[in-house]
């Protein structure tokens, strides 16, 4: 196959797609490149299923080390591991092409990405998306693409397309927009408390720069583009369906109104009920039928009557139950219920050496805070696996993650790192928003002084089977519940502070939405925030002043970079010493920052003083409290701060003769002395002398002939042979 490669310019850099090159035996495979970041996807195309009730779809997200010229720093494992970094990045790729499939299409389609080359400028997360949609888009399988996508960011208040390094943490805006020609199916954002408008301007430019991207990869696919499958809408009987929807529709508006709760009659009820007189092959249909039936059903309510399953107006939140402090001994706690959604977030503060090293092809990087999501079955009242989490798991956790992150008070004034757990207890709709309000509340009942309480909350949509859609044809629904969120077609997550965005993340079923729903659906979901924080507020207007008791303490110092290998010793010698002494945690950083964190305060507080005394500067005249390091024929060294050792000649211990210092101290004795002189060169001379008061008693040295510190030391020049008194590392 000959070498074909378009491309266009995207933001001043060249992003081009290449196809014949590589990955011959794949339905297709397209080699993407922007800047010097390049990954590869692979599309393949398996077998019809028909019994299957899903489009069995997989995407896989593969980074490779060597691609930022990297390898694995595990001593044992050289081989990459899947990361959540991959698991989300595969997430994002697949929610923009998914909506996009045939709704019949039961071939299993598998989408590889591998990332081959990262110049860590430019994003390869949003290179996939891209690499994806061309590689679809030329291959057999029928697809209603091509897809475009680009990051958008914020520079100096300035809207700007494919910013680099534009997933770093600490930008004020980092917003995902794949998008066709005209409709958008994927949204995914981090902001720093932006306000609507400035976010539908961003996606406004996303739309408009996808378009250039979406042309070129037509052209691509006008030369080398593949012949589409079939797709085979299963024909079913139409006197049967007519016959199951007469007899089963009093069951089915029953069984809307009930399954709203959870409560009442199962599909699978109605469907035994139904089949009780049909033949076997009619059997076989009756599931199917029954489905569709309860879609159509529930959308009708929804369009003609504006009637939710559970009867509430379409801008209408369930009922809030807050409870904060539930747990004893953790650190923070909250309950947040809406309706029968229910998360437990627990908050859990720590070092900073407990932040999580990352490792990709881009570097090491390390995370002080860290949100984990649980959703165990009996949550929505079945059995299942528990083990890893999923995909899903992953993805909610992180979407909570990013929701808060803004908010996180720096380091600098909050030392700590932080983790998050939300263990979902009760699901039926939104559990990833109800954990994300649980993290607040969790958070300032541990007395985290978060800069801005946050709230989410999720937007549904129900329009009619045709497209493109009309104005006013569509409803917005605001807190979608479980039938909702099945059944309609977005589910759009807003979660912000009462000042702007912090996050968002939309999920659709049906090829995109228009911009006039986007803007409809931040507006809606800015209304049930307010109110949701304001529920929230009522409950725990602040964080709490104190941190909980149970909670380590941790205090800040700062040495000179040149005292490290000091405060750390020879192997670490020091440094483990002074913890197992103080019960403490000590992490030092390449800058002389220095965080002690332990239970105990008095022992913070020993380690504290230990380092202030590190940095301290020995001037003649002073007086200390020393220990006694060892001792030599002519006098004893006394340590009288970390790293510092001065010489108590022999002269200066009594005001007689002393002939053997041993008879005057011993080894680990602590004693009182006062610093006579300090030399040019730091080597520190003391005193053991006072008179009744307690005031230093000066008494001349004795002459040169009398040992090897007779002379002042100022006097004397450099005698290699005498042992050295100044700092020293142990």
């Amino acid at each position: 196959m000959k070498i074909v490669t378009k491309s266009v310019n995207i933001s001043g850099r060249t992003l081009s797609f290449e196809v014949g090159r590589v990955a011959e035996q794949a339905a297709s495979a397209v080699l993407a490149r922007y800047g010097d970041s390049v990954v590869l996807a692979a599309v393949t195309v398996g077998s019809e299923d028909n019994k299957k009730d899903h489009f069995p779809l997989s995407v896989e997200y593969q980074e490779r080390l060597y691609s930022g010229g990297r390898i694995k720093g595990s001593r044992w494992i050289k081989r990459e591991r899947n990361t959540d970094e991959e698991a989300l990045s595969s997430r994002l790729i697949d929610r923009s092409i998914r909506p996009l499939f045939p709704a019949w299409f039961r071939n299993e389609v598998q989408v590889i990405v591998m990332v081959l080359a990262t110049d860590i400028d430019n994003d390869t997360d949003v290179l996939g998306i891209n690499a994806v949609s061309a590689a679809i888009a030329a291959s057999p399988v029928p697809w209603s693409g091509p897809v475009g996508a680009v990051r958008i960011g914020l520079t100096d208040g300035q809207i700007i397309t494919n910013p680099q390094n534009g997933n770093r943490e600490g930008v004020d805006l980092d917003l995902v927009v794949s998008s066709t020609s005209d409709l958008i199916p994927m949204i995914e954002a981090g902001a720093n408390q932006i306000p609507e408008d400035q976010v539908i301007a961003g996606i406004t430019q996303g739309l408009s720069e996808n378009k250039k991207i979406v042309s070129c990869i037509n052209e691509l696919v006008a030369e080398v583009g593949k012949t589409k499958l079939p797709v085979k809408e299963k024909q079913l009987d139409p006197s049967l369906v007519s016959q199951v929807e007469s007899s089963a529709q009093k069951l089915i508006d029953e069984f809307i109104t009930s399954a709203s709760l959870k409560e009442g009659s199962s599909v699978e009820s109605i469907i035994a009920s139904v089949s009780e007189n049909l033949d076997e092959k009619q059997k076989k249909d009756v599931p199917a039928i029954i489905e569709a039936q309860i879609k159509k059903t529930i959308r009708r309510n929804l369009l003609e009557k504006s009637l939710r399953p559970d009867g509430r107006k379409l801008d209408e939140i369930r009922p809030l139950h807050v409870e904060v402090g539930v747990l004893p001994r953790v650190h923070g706690s909250a309950i947040f219920q809406r309706g029968q959604t229910q998360a437990l977030t627990v908050s859990t503060l720590g070092a900073p050496s407990l932040s999580q090293t990352l490792e990709s092809a881009e570097g090491e990087a390390i995370k002080r805070y860290i949100h984990h999501y649980n959703f165990p079955p009996f949550s929505t009242g079945e059995t299942g696996r528990v083990g890893a989490p999923k995909r899903r798991e992953i993805g909610h956790g992180a979407l909570a993650e990013r929701a808060l992150a803004p908010v996180i008070p720096p380091e600098t004034q909050f030392p700590y790192a932080i983790r998050l757990v939300s263990e979902i207890l009760s699901s039926n709709g939104s559990t990833s928003m109800a954990s994300t309000c649980g993290s607040t509340l969790s958070l300032m009942d541990a007395g985290v002084p978060i800069l801005a309480p946050v709230a989410g909350i999720s937007t549904g949509l129900v329009t009619p089977d045709d497209y493109p859609l009309k104005a006013n044809s569509y409803k917005l629904l605001t807190d979608i519940i479980g039938l909702e969120d099945h059944y309609t077609d977005m589910d759009f997550k807003v979660a912000g502070t009462t000042k702007g965005i912090t996050a968002i993340q939309l999920d659709v079923k049906v090829p995109g939405l228009t911009l006039d729903i986007c803007k409809g659906a931040l507006e809606r979901a800015k209304t049930a925030r307010l109110q949701i924080l304001d529920a929230m507020l009522k409950v725990l207007p602040h964080s709490r002043p104190e941190l909980s008791s149970y909670a380590p303490k941790i205090s800040t110092a700062t040495i000179p970079v040149d005292k490290i290998g000091e405060l750390i010793g020879p192997g670490g010698k020091n440094i483990k010493k002074l913890m197992a002494d103080t019960q403490t945690d000590i992490d030092v950083r390449d800058d002389g920052s220095v965080f002690v964190s332990g239970t105990d305060s008095a022992g913070v507080g020993h380690v504290l003083s230990y380092l202030q005394a590190m940095t301290k500067e020995v001037a003649a005249g002073e007086i200390y409290e020393g220990t006694v390091a060892r001792i030599q024929p002519f006098g004893a060294f006394v340590t009288i701060l970390p790293g510092k050792d001065g010489l108590v000649h022999v002269s200066q211990m009594a005001q007689g003769f002393v002939s053997d210092p041993n008879q005057m101290v011993h080894v680990g004795q602590v004693v009182r002395v006062w610093v006579t002189e300090v030399d040019p060169q730091g080597k520190i001379a003391l005193s053991m002398l006072f008179d009744e008061s307690g005031s230093p008693i000066v008494k001349a040295h004795p002459p040169r002939s009398s040992g090897p510190f007779s002379a002042p030391l100022s006097s004397r020049g450099p005698d290699r042979r005498r042992p050295s008194v100044g700092s020293r590392r142990f």
